[in-house]
């Protein structure tokens, strides 16, 4: 690589490894690198790989000039529940609201309800007097010296992270600053108030968004330190931007004061790859399975755009924000295979990068899919990560084997049904994310990445009657290739209950110059110059009456235009058509209303493009094969790299080979290479008539 600040570096940590995609600026090349994540402090992991990845291409780490980082610490400090002590202030009479919650039963069937997860325990949340009216007006004043003595029970009671939300806090502010400048004062205590975390209606929601964010304050503030650290005292300069759910970045103050913001930081970038991906080939209609060594992350691309959504959950817990929508599983590559009764199980247990598969020789002795792929013969023992890490088959064979004596199978067969069940939970998580925009799979391209997706595509295709495949270039590290290309990112917001028609354009108008002026001005804060800055417009909108709203685009307002009766028009215009598409009915009589205006402040980073360098040619020799079971009996078959893959169609079965990952191309399907790095598998005419 060339010399001086010319390398432009993504970073994703996931539960297993960590992914890195490098930028050439200067000659346009994009290389991949991977190596094992360190759970134990992730920043660790980062570091190890800059340095391999430095090593591997030849240059120093003084020559980064832009870091980018997605990861996943945020999502595994909530899911494993490794949070600071934490207290809620709010409203007087609304202290049980975290308890409550929604009456919603995800399983109407249960002679009890779910028992709801509480971050914060009953004795540390409080109620104070205050009230502010839905319109902003501050009906009973706050009563400041409560929250004092509250401040001083925290102090006392080893609190490190509190959450203020008061009830219409959203639309007046007023006493939530007053109650955060109190506390400000007590040492060493995160402060997060609900009109900064989610300025929205739906005071559980936004109360479950608020302690989140209070709770992941110290977590990503003292990840942030430690990542500082470590970067000076390797000579990195370079700027760091970390990954949001909305699919942009942010800064680091940005990001240690709206932690929360980062959930869905690793996969959110994969999903944004997958809607490039999918404008460059001419998709139209596409859905990414990214399968790593933790998990399998759906994301659904309809009309060229990634599905984006205002409100979440994590384990359960809700989050209001908009965030890219993505549905994940419990299937990667690391999941763990049991026998529960007579039943085969796989996942959502995850062998991790430490100990691992069987397989990686790490201490590791239950069974899992990269072990099960290996005993099939779809890996190659001696080329994992490039040649840099061997495998053992043995240790593999002896684990799935122990999982086949429990069922009366032999190892292979067994390795069979580990790969059937996983396959069988990603094919029913894409058809339910399909399903719920009322769309067809058979309508869709599969886009299969990370490490092992390649490994399962076709089989999945085959169970949702999807007819094509697109393998993309750097597959492995397509997260990372989403992080690379990512823009900076604010979401502003403005609730208020307004009915969608000319009477309410003067009001309207009001608050979309006031979101715009502030999103300008955000972006200005970053130093984002003025040519590079934009505000995108939606409006959540219903049927007077109905409990849920849709993110509707908002396209007359973000081209420019003024709140008029034109303006109002083509709002409810995409209203009406995206409830028919996602409810398969629409009723444009019926009066409409914004229940909340949403601004995306978007500042494009200075990025250059770059093409996917080829990996090492290896096992590309003529007549190479390997003997693998493919269904009752081994059998040979081709093994190619994929540098080898050329516009004339290969039938499968045929085992296609990268650095960092396998492509299993199944009886009935060609394969062949459509530019740009990536292949397409296609059904064999045959198949399909």
């Amino acid at each position: 690589m060339s010399t001086g600040k010319t390398v432009r570096i993504a970073v994703d940590i996931g539960g297993t490894f960590t992914d890195l995609q490098i930028l050439d600026m200067g000659r346009g090349v994009i290389r991949d690198f991977k190596s094992p994540s360190t759970p134990h402090d992730p920043s660790e992991g980062l570091i190890t790989a800059l340095r391999g990845a430095a090593e591997r291409y030849g240059f120093a780490l003084g020559d980064i000039a832009m870091l980018l980082h997605g990861s996943t610490i945020a999502t595994n400090a909530v899911l494993e529940r490794k949070l600071p002590k934490g207290a809620l202030i709010t409203t007087a009479g609304f202290t049980d609201i975290l308890e409550i919650g929604r009456h919603m039963r995800h399983n109407v069937y249960a002679l009890k309800a779910e028992a709801r997860g509480l971050l914060v325990p009953r004795h540390l949340r409080f109620g104070v007097r205050e009230r502010v009216r839905a319109n902003g007006a501050v009906e009973t004043p706050l009563d400041k010296g409560a929250v004092r003595e509250i401040g001083e029970r925290l102090a006392d009671a080893g609190v490190r992270a509190v959450a203020v939300m008061f009830l219409h806090g959203y639309r007046n502010p007023a006493h939530e600053l007053a109650a955060a400048e109190i506390l400000a004062a007590i040492p060493g205590l995160a402060v997060s108030t609900s009109h900064e975390a989610s300025p929205e209606i739906r005071e559980f929601e936004r109360a479950s968004t608020t302690v989140l964010n209070a709770l992941l304050k110290p977590v990503i503030s003292g990840y942030l330190e430690r990542v500082s650290e470590r970067l000076a005292g390797a000579g990195v300069t370079a700027p760091l931007y970390l990954v949001q759910s909305n699919g942009g970045v942010a800064l680091p103050e940005e990001a240690a004061r709206l932690p929360v913001k980062l959930l869905l930081s690793g996969p959110a970038g994969g999903a944004m790859a997958m809607a490039e991906l999918a404008r460059a080939n001419g998709f139209q209609n596409m859905v990414g399975l990214d399968m790593g060594g933790t998990s399998s992350d759906v994301s659904v691309v309809i009309d060229g755009a990634v599905g984006e959504t205002s409100e979440g959950a994590i384990d359960g817990l809700p989050v209001r924000l908009p965030m890219v929508e993505i549905r994940t599983i419990g299937a990667g590559g690391g999941s763990i295979a049991r026998v529960e009764g007579d039943a085969l199980r796989v996942g959502p247990e995850s062998a991790g990068s430490m100990p691992g598969p069987a397989c990686y020789q790490r201490g590791g002795s239950q069974a899992t899919v990269t072990d099960a792929n290996l005993v099939l013969g779809r890996i190659d023992a001696d080329g994992f990560l490039g040649g840099d890490m061997a495998l053992s088959g043995e240790k593999a064979r002896a684990a799935v084997a122990a999982v086949g004596e429990r069922l009366g199978l032999t190892p292979e067969a067994a390795a069979a049904g580990i790969i059937d069940v996983a396959s069988a939970g990603m094919a029913g998580a894409v058809r339910l994310s399909l399903f719920e925009k009322g769309a067809d799979p058979s309508d869709f391209v599969l886009a299969p990445f990370g490490g092992a997706g390649g490994l399962h595509a076709c089989q999945v295709a085959d169970e949702l009657d999807i007819q094509r495949i697109v393998f993309p270039a750097t597959a492995s590290t397509l997260s990372a290739r989403g992080i690379l290309t990512s823009d900076l990112r604010h979401d502003l917001s403005h609730s208020e209950l307004i009915l969608a028609e000319d009477a309410a354009c003067a009001a309207l108008q009001a608050i979309t110059s006031r979101l715009r002026a502030e999103a300008l001005d955000l972006l200005a804060g970053d130093a984002v110059e003025e040519g590079k800055r934009s505000v995108q417009f939606f409006a959540d909108c219903r049927y007077r009456g109905q409990a849920y709203e849709i993110v509707t685009p908002w396209q007359a307002i973000t081209e420019g235009g003024r709140v008029d009766g034109a303006a109002i028009a083509d709002l409810l215009g995409a209203f009406h058509q995206l409830h028919q598409t996602r409810y398969a009915h629409s009723a444009p009589e019926e009066p409409v209303e914004i229940v909340t205006v949403r601004a995306q402040a978007i500042g494009r980073i200075a990025q250059s493009s770059g093409e996917a360098a080829d990996g090492a040619v290896r096992g590309d020799a003529a007549g190479a094969v390997r003997a693998v079971h493919t269904g009752a009996e081994r059998q040979e078959i081709p093994v190619r790299h994929r540098s080898g893959i050329g516009p004339e169609a290969m039938a499968g079965p045929l085992l296609i080979e990268e650095d960092y990952s396998t492509l299993f191309i199944a009886r009935g399907w060609q394969v062949r290479a459509i530019g740009g790095g990536h292949l397409i598998a296609e059904r064999s005419k045959k198949e399909t008539s």
